[in-house]
């Protein structure tokens, strides 16, 4: 890449301009089904710097923004999921700027990695001609903490060679991914007066035992074993001053990059079909409404060569890692897409009460992008 076009591109990153989309983005609450103000916000922005900007409809009143930045079709993608969890459990979820950190919910996972892709675009706009600009693209999707649907959407029609998805990395790439399994698991019993346990049949009391069984299993030992295994909900019927008749459990299970989740789900069939001789009366029942495969490419590629570049001009640290979560990462991989997984902030905070991202991270990640973005020119 001509690399005095690069540091033209990367003084043209204004750290003020990128600090006020990213306190703006975290501002506007957008959980996953609520996406259209954040969008209607981005697509006024990229409009004003003169972009052309494609909506791509996933559902009603729901859509991807698409922003090609050159005239040829993209080689490249910058991705960014700008839907959060929900902020059910938290009382204020507003931006917050203290001592480097941009805090609230959504700065890590991932309006950060959003905010330096948008202002990547702006740099490159400002500083290269139309007919210089590289065949990039800009994809800002919806509803990736659910189930991915803006993405799917998005790869319906466009199958590009390369995505850089800035989920929170602390700005380590990472040309691998974990794959991922979702298990329910629901209990039966008798419901009773709660006086009265002997004459029931708790399923809550069940539900323990078999995730006690569950978690003694080698394969799901925390600590031993290389799945990440979570037990994500619990919940029993509500009914008052009784012997709960139901138990559901959700179980997250993070899958090392090798691993298969067909062969994780037979696993714990097996298991739980061992339970029904430990535990009494056991009334079980399995579901796996959600699998995806992890991935690991090879780290000669032209990409992470790129990085061995960019990473010493910026001072940034090199090497790199797998994406332990799930993300859309996964849904690109299965459709032919190589993803690269890059961004500000990180995993540990995300979705947490303290989320927060370090703002010299998303001024780098800015650059990286940008530097990226025109490596896809060469």
């Amino acid at each position: 890449m001509p690399q005095q076009n690069l540091e033209k591109i990367w003084k043209a990153v204004d750290a003020e301009r990128l600090r006020r989309l990213l306190v703006e983005m975290v501002d506007i609450y957008s959980p996953s089904g609520k996406e259209e103000d954040i969008q209607l916000y981005l697509e006024e922005h990229l409009h004003g710097a003169g972009f052309a900007i494609r909506r791509q409809e996933v559902d009603e009143d729901r859509y991807n923004l698409v922003v090609p930045l050159g005239w040829q079709e993209p080689r490249l993608y910058l991705v960014g999921h700008v839907d959060t969890i929900g902020a059910w459990d938290l009382e204020d979820y507003g931006a917050r700027d203290a001592d480097g950190l941009i805090h609230g919910l959504g700065s890590a996972d991932m309006k950060g990695g959003c905010a330096a892709m948008v202002e990547a675009f702006l740099a490159l706009a400002e500083v290269l001609p139309p007919d210089q600009r590289p065949p990039v693209g800009l994809l800002l999707v919806v509803g990736e903490e659910e189930n991915g649907d803006g993405s799917a959407a998005f790869l319906e029609s466009f199958h590009p060679p390369w995505v850089v998805i800035g989920e929170p990395t602390g700005m380590m790439p990472c040309f691998a991914h974990y794959g991922y399994l979702e298990a329910g698991f629901v209990t039966r019993g008798r419901r009773t007066h709660s006086s009265l346990p002997e004459l029931g049949h708790n399923a809550v009391e069940s539900m323990l035992r078999v995730l006690l069984h569950l978690g003694r299993d080698p394969l799901f030992e925390r600590g031993n074993s290389d799945i990440a295994y979570s037990i994500r909900e619990l919940t029993s019927s509500r009914a008052g001053f009784v012997v709960p008749d139901r138990c559901e459990a959700w179980i997250d299970l993070h899958l090392p990059p090798q691993g298969d989740p067909a062969e994780v789900e037979a696993a714990l069939r097996d298991r739980a079909e061992t339970a029904g001789r430990l535990i009494p009366d056991l009334d079980l029942e399995l579901e796996f409404n959600f699998a995806a495969r992890g991935y690991n490419l090879e780290p000669d590629n032209p990409l992470a060569r790129a990085l061995a570049d960019i990473y010493p001009s910026l001072g940034l640290k090199g090497g790199f890692d797998a994406f332990r979560s799930h993300s859309d990462g996964n849904l690109f991989f299965e459709a032919g897409v190589k993803p690269l997984i890059l961004g500000p902030g990180a995993l540990e905070v995300a979705h947490t009460p303290d989320e927060h991202t370090p703002f010299a991270q998303v001024l780098a990640a800015a650059k990286v992008y940008a530097a990226l973005c025109m490596m896809a020119s060469v």
